[in-house]
């Protein structure tokens, strides 16, 4: 033990349990917790309006955690490596611990912060670390399913560590922002009223939300794909906040039987996207496939719009664009759907889906959103190919979507399961035709990639 104290500087792993910063540091001696709003150093990838709602009440409640255990979570703004030099000097110390992250950003600032500082990095966040998992002649893999199944040979991952029983604090304490100053949160409107009726942030919400899970997870494979059933874990923006480890996860479900690999497979998919940008930094803006760049996007602000407010005229694309923007997140199901309408019916840039998911979504993930719009894009390393164009009215009544649809497009809950998925013109009411007829779609997609 030593009198000096350590930084633990909080990202995205916001608990206190399986946290290898925070135990390492608090076997050490004092602790100083902190948690910087940092703007400057992703620039153009701050974090999104709807993860700023999710980050107010996760970094709320793990000031609470840690005041239980004796300490306090330190608030700062600015940019990281010139905050951390700044708090470091204050407090008497060069040590910083931290969890790896392996977003280009979060790279450039962890180099930027050893030029100053001792920093130690633990591995935490993902079942692997990422660029750990290679091929036999020791490259990172490209390609999905080898990489799970390389992956899978490493499982389980170690058992999850418990929180510290106490975290020593320093002499004094350096001074906080307080959390309300940051304005995280929506007011003029408060557009996040949803929020809180579907979502409870923090350590405690991840662990209850993965305790509800274990009832399902043995039938994720039928009912993953069923919008209308509560078949998913919803443990999405959780694992992107850090409040819990896929460690965690992994034990408490693996041994459940039925369909539950299916499950890990998803959370294994998380991994590899951390993979693929740490190959390809810039995967969030650039086709991984250079043919792609010649393809002929269509400039269509009103259609653009339209799909954003859920006003296509297509009810299961339209319910999906809903939920996204009452609750901040969208079935997985539907947000494939949904993405391959804008991209091959509207020919609309994959970008612009993936920076309205980025500020809509709680759980926006830079590796996850961009691998999974490049992938429904066909123009990711592994990807979908361009030419299979998802035909949303199949796919709405093929995955029984009629009550999903009644719940957030109300203006068609009258309808029975004979016409919600496609209603009649004149059964539509308020509700808008379709924007474009699909066959129309396909002829007008396949077409643009024959010229490419």
């Amino acid at each position: 033990m030593t009198d000096s104290p350590t930084i633990v500087w909080f990202r995205r792993d916001l608990r206190l349990s399986d946290q290898a910063a925070l135990t390492a540091a608090a076997a050490e001696g004092p602790v100083v917790p902190v948690y910087i709003l940092d703007d400057e150093t992703p620039k153009h990838r701050k974090m999104g309006a709807a993860s700023r709602w999710w980050l107010h009440h996760s970094l709320d409640n793990l000031d609470k955690a840690l005041r239980d255990k004796g300490s306090r979570l330190i608030l700062r703004r600015g940019k990281s490596d010139e905050v951390l030099t700044a708090l470091a000097h204050e407090v008497g110390t060069r040590r910083v611990n931290a969890l790896h992250h392996y977003e280009p950003w979060w790279l450039n600032a962890e180099c930027a912060v050893a030029k100053t500082l001792d920093l130690c990095l633990h591995d935490g966040n993902y079942l692997a670390p990422p660029g750990s998992v290679t091929t036999g002649s020791g490259s990172p893999y490209k390609i999905y399913t080898p990489f799970w199944r390389a992956l899978s040979e490493r499982m389980p991952p170690h058992e999850p560590h418990p929180r510290p029983q106490a975290i020593a604090a320093p002499k004094t304490w350096p001074t906080s922002d307080a959390l309300n100053d940051w304005h995280l949160l929506p007011t003029k409107p408060n557009w996040a009223t949803g929020f809180a009726k579907e979502w409870t942030p923090g350590e405690e919400g991840a662990l209850a939300r993965l305790d509800d899970f274990v009832d399902e997870a043995a039938r994720y494979e039928q009912q993953r794909n069923l919008p209308a059933v509560e078949g998913t874990s919803r443990l999405s923006p959780h694992l992107h906040f850090g409040e819990i480890s896929p460690g965690r996860v992994w034990h408490k479900v693996s041994r459940l039987g039925g369909s539950v690999g299916t499950f890990l497979g998803e959370i294994g998919w998380r991994d590899y996207a951390q993979n693929v940008i740490l190959q390809y930094p810039d995967y969030g803006r650039r086709n991984a496939r250079d043919c792609f760049d010649s393809l002929r996007w269509r400039s269509a602000p009103s259609e653009l719009k339209a799909w954003q407010q859920g006003m296509t005229g297509y009810p299961i694309v339209d319910a999906g664009m809903r939920q996204l923007w009452v609750s901040g997140w969208m079935h997985n199901r539907v947000r494939m759907i949904a993405a391959s309408f804008l991209i091959k019916h509207l020919l609309i840039d994959w970008r612009e889906g993936e920076a309205w998911f980025w500020d809509c979504l709680v759980d926006a993930d830079y590796g996850s959103n961009a691998t999974n719009w490049q992938w429904v894009a066909g123009t990711g390393i592994d990807s979908n190919m361009f030419s299979r164009i998802m035909a949303p009215l199949t796919q709405s009544e093929k995955f029984d979507t009629g009550d999903y649809i009644r719940e957030w497009v109300p203006e068609l809950a009258h309808l029975p399961d004979a016409d919600i998925h496609d209603p009649p013109d004149d059964k539509r009411g308020t509700y808008p035709k379709k924007i474009i007829d699909h066959r129309d779609a396909r002829a007008r997609a396949l077409a643009a990639l024959a010229a490419i």
